[in-house]
């Protein structure tokens, strides 16, 4: 353990002493992140549909992301914990993160064009070498996210200063500004004529949702590399001094990571296995939302009749649109995370009430089909009533909340948590990620597998998402220890027991 405080001393002692403008300017990375997130989650879907692949398959892609993802951030997050680089020890992961995401995204947004050029032909129903580029852009993708993402949450909590309240503060406006750039992304995706702006977007290869699609990216490549820019040279990070460790720098990095889950308090272990049943609540509606919307909603096929297909690009379009709601709700209530959860008595108590709403609209998708079912039986294919319509955006609306705590106090809790180890900053929001990107594994190879057998289409999913919601409502209220107050906390930071 003296090994553990000593790397604990050095990284407190590099730590900047941030302000609340620094905090409000390294936050606003999460517009950047999330403005690429929003067009994954709202178009990409479909747009591997178009590729050719079909949608039990689908959530299949998903998997590219998780799996490469799923070492990423801890191990980013252990490194940028010791990186004596001049530049500090954040930064340089910030910056290079940026870029792999730039890189990822154009080869995504280009996918159908460079398949083309590599040999696919436009009669082909599954263009392989267009899939084939899509899916490493996927991969790159969620390895850059990571790469970004992590340290940016460790930035804000090494300039809160091992203030609580700071922590708290830095993560609702982090979940603030990723609504932010959810509602500009939802925005430019469901816009269908962006493309005519960057008329060189349409091609022989790219339709006209190809390119709406290319031109979104292109736009989110210039934002990102602005946002991150500007933290990058307007907030400074003190030099981690080197250390000569013969027998921390012997050990191998997998060792050290066990040797990290293995220090880990019961409280944290808790709040990572909440976490991630959590996370199974979200993930079937956050990968598929807009799939339902233009599947169950309004009824289309997106490689049906052109009739069909025209009603699913509808939808798809209508839930980018109830995204955009979404985001509206989540900057919003994000703001009032920190005196709600006073009112409440902490922040457990507030993740638990907003996942009862999570499980309660989770299971509202389940009334919202069968209406829109019961209509196109006697109505046959048009758009639904008004009053399926307003159903489903009342859902995107009010799960705006729960999102805002979940993009908020999992990680503050995880940083409160972690002052009183050895483990950094980093490396420990690293940890909390793994028990994301797990449920996010799990949801993906399962909800193609619940299509086929109850022929439900995204339902089946969506019942399993309200079910995990529910239990992560009552563990996170029941069994979810309250956080240590602020002078246990400095008490162990300082070396006691």
């Amino acid at each position: 353990m003296e090994d553990g405080r000593a790397v604990s001393k050095a990284m407190l002692d590099s730590e900047p002493s941030g302000s609340y403008r620094d905090i409000i300017t390294v936050a606003t990375i999460a517009t950047g992140i999330q403005f690429g997130w929003a067009l994954q989650l709202s178009l990409l879907t479909p747009y591997v549909q178009q590729l050719g692949v079909p949608h039990p398959w689908s959530s299949f892609v998903w998997l590219c992301g998780p799996i490469s993802g799923l070492l990423v951030q801890p191990t980013v997050g252990y490194f940028s914990d010791r990186c004596t680089s001049r530049f500090g020890r954040r930064r340089p992961f910030i910056m290079s993160g940026s870029g792999f995401v730039a890189v990822a995204v154009f080869l995504i947004g280009f996918a159908a064009d460079l398949g083309h050029a590599a040999g696919d032909k436009h009669s082909d129903p599954v263009k392989s070498r267009a899939v084939a580029i899509y899916v490493v852009g996927f991969w790159v993708l969620d390895v850059a996210n990571n790469m970004l993402q992590g340290p940016c949450r460790a930035f804000l909590a090494d300039i809160s200063c091992k203030s609580q309240k700071k922590m708290r503060v830095a993560n609702a406006l982090f979940s603030f500004f990723i609504g932010v750039g959810n509602v500009l992304g939802y925005a430019a995706g469901s816009y269908s004529k962006l493309h005519k702006i960057l008329p060189f977007t349409l091609t022989k290869s790219c339709d006209s949702y190809c390119a709406n699609l290319k031109s979104c990216f292109l736009v989110h490549i210039v934002l990102l590399l602005a946002v991150t820019s500007v933290t990058v040279f307007s907030v400074g990070e003190k030099q981690l001094e080197p250390r000569d460790d013969i027998g921390e720098e012997s050990t191998p990095f997998f060792g050290k990571l066990f040797s990290a889950l293995k220090q880990l308090k019961k409280p944290m272990w808790v709040l990572l296995l909440v976490t991630a049943v959590n996370w199974v609540g979200w993930f079937p509606f956050l990968l598929y939302d807009t799939d339902w919307m233009g599947v169950e909603v309004y009824g289309g096929k997106a490689n049906g009749s052109p009739e069909e297909v025209r009603y699913y690009d509808l939808g798809v379009r209508e839930g980018a649109l109830g995204l955009m709601v979404n985001s509206f709700v989540l900057g919003f209530a994000a703001l009032a995370i920190e005196p709600v959860s006073r009112i409440l008595g902490g922040l457990k108590w507030l993740w638990g009430a907003v996942n009862i709403i999570l499980a309660l609209a989770m299971g509202s998708t389940v009334v919202v089909t069968k209406v829109a079912q019961r209509w196109r039986a006697t109505h046959g294919l048009t758009t639904p009533p008004t009053n399926v319509k307003a159903g489903a955006f009342s859902i995107f609306a009010v799960l705006g909340i729960p999102l805002s705590v979940n993009y908020s106090v999992p990680y503050a809790l995880a940083s409160i948590f972690s002052s009183s180890s050895s483990a950094g900053q980093g490396l420990s929001l690293g940890i909390l990620n793994l028990f994301i990107v797990l449920p996010q594994m799990f949801v993906s190879a399962v909800s193609g597998p619940l299509d086929s057998v109850f022929g439900g289409g995204n339902l089946p999913a969506f019942v399993m998402g309200a079910l995990a919601a529910f239990a992560s409502s009552m563990c996170a209220m029941f069994v979810l220890p309250d956080p240590p107050s602020q002078s246990e906390v400095s008490l162990t930071m300082g070396g006691g027991h």
